[in-house]
Protein backbone atom coordinates (compact mmCIF):
# COMPACT_ATOMS: atom_id res chain seq x y z
CA UNK A 1 0.00 0.00 0.00
CA UNK A 2 1.20 3.47 -0.63
CA UNK A 3 1.77 6.64 2.15
CA UNK A 4 -1.57 7.79 0.85
CA UNK A 5 -3.65 4.56 1.23
CA UNK A 6 -2.13 4.49 4.58
CA UNK A 7 -3.79 8.21 5.06
CA UNK A 8 -6.65 7.74 4.11
CA UNK A 9 -7.56 4.52 6.05
CA UNK A 10 -5.96 6.30 8.97
CA UNK A 11 -8.55 8.81 8.51
CA UNK A 12 -11.32 6.51 7.95
CA UNK A 13 -10.61 4.75 11.57
CA UNK A 14 -10.17 7.88 13.09
CA UNK A 15 -13.44 9.45 12.34
CA UNK A 16 -15.16 5.80 12.90
CA UNK A 17 -13.68 5.84 16.31
CA UNK A 18 -14.78 9.70 17.00
CA UNK A 19 -18.17 9.07 15.69
CA UNK A 20 -18.69 5.74 17.39
CA UNK A 21 -16.95 7.51 21.04
CA UNK A 22 -19.33 10.19 21.01
CA UNK A 23 -22.58 7.48 20.57
CA UNK A 24 -20.93 5.54 23.70
CA UNK A 25 -19.89 8.60 25.70
CA UNK A 26 -21.25 11.93 24.54
CA UNK A 27 -24.31 13.90 24.62
CA UNK A 28 -26.50 11.77 22.24
CA UNK A 29 -25.32 8.39 24.39
CA UNK A 30 -27.59 9.75 27.36
CA UNK A 31 -31.11 7.82 28.30
CA UNK A 32 -33.72 8.26 30.39
CA UNK A 33 -32.82 5.59 32.72
CA UNK A 34 -29.70 7.26 33.34
CA UNK A 35 -31.59 9.52 35.63
CA UNK A 36 -33.66 7.03 37.26
CA UNK A 37 -34.20 7.80 40.99
CA UNK A 38 -32.81 10.74 41.07
CA UNK A 39 -34.34 13.75 42.62
CA UNK A 40 -35.93 16.40 42.62
CA UNK A 41 -38.23 14.90 40.08
CA UNK A 42 -39.28 16.66 36.61
CA UNK A 43 -42.60 16.75 36.08
CA UNK A 44 -43.88 18.81 33.01
CA UNK A 45 -46.95 19.64 33.85
CA UNK A 46 -45.85 21.08 37.51
CA UNK A 47 -42.47 22.81 36.43
CA UNK A 48 -43.46 23.06 32.90
CA UNK A 49 -46.69 25.18 33.49
CA UNK A 50 -48.07 28.84 33.97
CA UNK A 51 -45.62 31.73 32.79
CA UNK A 52 -41.75 31.02 32.16
CA UNK A 53 -39.12 33.25 31.22
CA UNK A 54 -36.10 31.35 28.62
CA UNK A 55 -32.52 32.91 28.25
CA UNK A 56 -30.70 31.41 25.95
CA UNK A 57 -27.91 30.65 22.92
CA UNK A 58 -27.22 28.87 19.83
CA UNK A 59 -23.64 27.98 19.30
CA UNK A 60 -22.99 27.59 15.69
CA UNK A 61 -21.34 24.15 14.17
CA UNK A 62 -18.01 25.56 15.24
CA UNK A 63 -18.54 26.28 18.75
CA UNK A 64 -18.84 29.83 18.56
CA UNK A 65 -22.17 31.39 19.32
CA UNK A 66 -24.76 32.32 16.38
CA UNK A 67 -27.56 33.72 18.07
CA UNK A 68 -28.68 34.90 21.36
CA UNK A 69 -32.59 34.85 22.52
CA UNK A 70 -34.79 35.16 25.01
CA UNK A 71 -38.46 33.89 24.95
CA UNK A 72 -41.60 33.77 26.88
CA UNK A 73 -43.67 30.97 27.42
CA UNK A 74 -47.28 30.55 28.28
CA UNK A 75 -48.25 26.59 29.46
CA UNK A 76 -51.29 25.33 30.08
CA UNK A 77 -52.36 21.57 31.13
CA UNK A 78 -55.64 19.83 31.29
CA UNK A 79 -54.87 16.39 32.77
CA UNK A 80 -51.80 14.62 31.15
CA UNK A 81 -52.26 16.95 28.10
CA UNK A 82 -50.50 20.63 27.65
CA UNK A 83 -50.02 23.51 25.17
CA UNK A 84 -46.93 25.19 25.44
CA UNK A 85 -46.90 28.95 23.61
CA UNK A 86 -43.46 29.91 22.92
CA UNK A 87 -43.00 33.58 21.92
CA UNK A 88 -39.12 34.32 21.01
CA UNK A 89 -37.04 37.54 20.58
CA UNK A 90 -33.80 37.16 18.96
CA UNK A 91 -30.58 39.52 18.90
CA UNK A 92 -31.09 40.58 15.59
CA UNK A 93 -34.80 41.77 16.63
CA UNK A 94 -36.29 38.63 14.70
CA UNK A 95 -38.93 37.19 16.64
CA UNK A 96 -40.70 33.59 16.61
CA UNK A 97 -43.72 32.02 18.02
CA UNK A 98 -44.18 28.45 18.32
CA UNK A 99 -47.38 26.16 19.59
CA UNK A 100 -46.38 22.71 21.52
CA UNK A 101 -49.31 20.50 21.32
CA UNK A 102 -47.81 17.95 24.19
CA UNK A 103 -49.84 14.91 25.80
CA UNK A 104 -48.00 12.41 28.83
CA UNK A 105 -48.84 8.58 29.19
CA UNK A 106 -49.07 6.87 32.58
CA UNK A 107 -45.97 5.64 31.88
CA UNK A 108 -43.94 9.22 31.51
CA UNK A 109 -43.42 8.52 27.86
CA UNK A 110 -44.21 12.34 25.99
CA UNK A 111 -45.87 12.74 22.31
CA UNK A 112 -45.11 16.50 21.36
CA UNK A 113 -46.10 18.42 17.87
CA UNK A 114 -45.66 21.71 16.63
CA UNK A 115 -46.51 23.33 13.11
CA UNK A 116 -42.16 23.42 12.37
CA UNK A 117 -41.97 19.35 13.75
CA UNK A 118 -42.49 16.76 11.30
CA UNK A 119 -44.10 14.40 12.41
CA UNK A 120 -44.33 13.42 16.31
CA UNK A 121 -41.70 13.94 18.44
CA UNK A 122 -41.25 11.26 21.28
CA UNK A 123 -39.55 11.61 24.92
CA UNK A 124 -39.88 10.23 28.17
CA UNK A 125 -39.47 12.39 32.00
CA UNK A 126 -37.57 10.70 34.17
CA UNK A 127 -35.80 11.41 37.70
CA UNK A 128 -35.20 15.52 37.33
CA UNK A 129 -34.95 15.23 33.67
CA UNK A 130 -36.69 15.29 30.44
CA UNK A 131 -35.68 13.95 26.95
CA UNK A 132 -37.63 14.99 23.70
CA UNK A 133 -36.46 13.65 20.46
CA UNK A 134 -38.30 15.27 17.34
CA UNK A 135 -37.37 16.16 13.38
CA UNK A 136 -37.67 20.22 12.76
CA UNK A 137 -38.03 21.65 9.75
CA UNK A 138 -36.17 25.57 9.76
CA UNK A 139 -37.82 28.71 8.20
CA UNK A 140 -37.26 29.39 5.02
CA UNK A 141 -35.33 32.32 5.97
CA UNK A 142 -32.94 30.01 7.93
CA UNK A 143 -32.37 28.69 4.93
CA UNK A 144 -35.73 25.55 5.74
CA UNK A 145 -33.13 22.54 6.67
CA UNK A 146 -34.72 19.61 8.17
CA UNK A 147 -33.21 18.65 11.31
CA UNK A 148 -32.70 15.89 13.34
CA UNK A 149 -33.15 17.59 17.67
CA UNK A 150 -32.12 16.22 20.97
CA UNK A 151 -33.85 18.14 23.52
CA UNK A 152 -32.56 17.13 27.14
CA UNK A 153 -34.05 19.79 30.36
CA UNK A 154 -32.55 19.16 33.63
CA UNK A 155 -34.05 20.36 36.79
CA UNK A 156 -32.27 21.85 39.14
CA UNK A 157 -33.41 21.81 42.75
CA UNK A 158 -34.24 25.56 43.19
CA UNK A 159 -36.97 24.92 40.11
CA UNK A 160 -35.25 26.58 37.09
CA UNK A 161 -34.71 23.92 34.18
CA UNK A 162 -31.63 23.82 32.38
CA UNK A 163 -32.41 22.98 28.55
CA UNK A 164 -29.67 21.37 26.35
CA UNK A 165 -30.37 20.63 22.64
CA UNK A 166 -28.76 19.27 19.93
CA UNK A 167 -28.97 19.60 16.37
CA UNK A 168 -28.40 17.09 13.54
CA UNK A 169 -28.24 16.69 9.52
CA UNK A 170 -27.21 13.48 8.42
CA UNK A 171 -25.62 12.63 12.05
CA UNK A 172 -23.47 16.03 12.27
CA UNK A 173 -23.80 18.34 14.53
CA UNK A 174 -25.03 21.42 13.16
CA UNK A 175 -25.81 23.83 16.01
CA UNK A 176 -26.19 23.56 20.15
CA UNK A 177 -28.63 25.29 22.42
CA UNK A 178 -28.27 25.54 25.81
CA UNK A 179 -30.84 27.77 27.76
CA UNK A 180 -32.14 28.55 31.18
CA UNK A 181 -36.31 28.17 31.73
CA UNK A 182 -37.73 29.65 35.23
CA UNK A 183 -41.61 29.92 36.02
CA UNK A 184 -42.53 33.62 36.33
CA UNK A 185 -44.63 34.83 38.89
CA UNK A 186 -47.66 36.71 38.05
CA UNK A 187 -48.94 39.09 40.44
Amino acid sequence: MTSLTWFLLGVVVTLAGVLISSRISGFPAQRPADYAGQTPAFDLRTHLSGSIKCEGVIYGPLGRVASRFVGDFDAHWDGNRGVMKEHFLYDTGTTQNREWRLEIGNDDRIKAEADDVVGTGQGRQEGPSVNLTYTIRLPKEAGGHVLNVTDWMYLTPNGVIVNRSQFRKFGIKVAELVATMRRVDTV
